[in-house]
């Protein structure tokens, strides 16, 4: 390595913004510029030799730009928003509930996407709806005057005497 990519690759890292990357140039610079070994300057940095062998490849294999992150792909498609205001309506009107399954259908009957079930808890939460659970509901439970006639008996304490425990042969 000559001196002035070295001291190029050192003004690179001191301007970068993002701090994922300024870590990973920092383990390049360690390392390849300096003459470090990986697994102390993983040490500093607290990360794992797994961690600084895979951005030292990418480095090798790519220069600087593999130290940055690469773009993901899959994408949610957004709802359009008439579509997602008809789907609120529809559910705000509705007195019974819905389950996630239910809301899911209705999103594909109205717009024709896909999303995961655990997304629909997403959406649903977006737009201002909390989910309800029900309450157990016991059976034989006791009318209202039942339990305020109970609310108004005395009350009365139960006193045990010190008696003899007999045992048994």
């Amino acid at each position: 390595m000559t001196v002035t990519y070295k001291a190029s690759f050192e003004r690179a890292c001191r301007t970068e913004k993002n701090v994922k990357v300024k870590e990973r140039m920092l383990l390049v610079l360690n390392v390849v510029h300096y003459g470090k070994v990986a697994a102390h300057v993983t040490r500093t940095l607290h990360k794992s030799k797994g961690w600084a062998s895979h951005w030292l490849k990418r480095y090798r294999e790519e220069g600087i730009e593999g130290l940055k992150d690469r773009p993901k792909s899959g994408r949610r498609p957004e709802l359009p928003l008439e579509v997602e205001y008809e789907i609120r309506e529809i559910l705000k009107e509705s007195n019974t509930g819905w389950t996630t399954k239910q809301v899911e259908e209705l999103i594909i009957r109205e717009s024709g996407i896909r999303y995961h079930h655990n997304y629909i808890y997403y959406i649903v939460r977006k737009w201002g709806f909390k989910q309800k659970v029900p309450r157990k509901v016991h059976v034989n439970t006791a009318s209202k005057e039942e339990k305020d006639e109970f609310k108004k008996r005395p009350a009365r304490f139960l006193w045990i005497s010190n008696m003899k425990r007999k045992t048994f042969p």
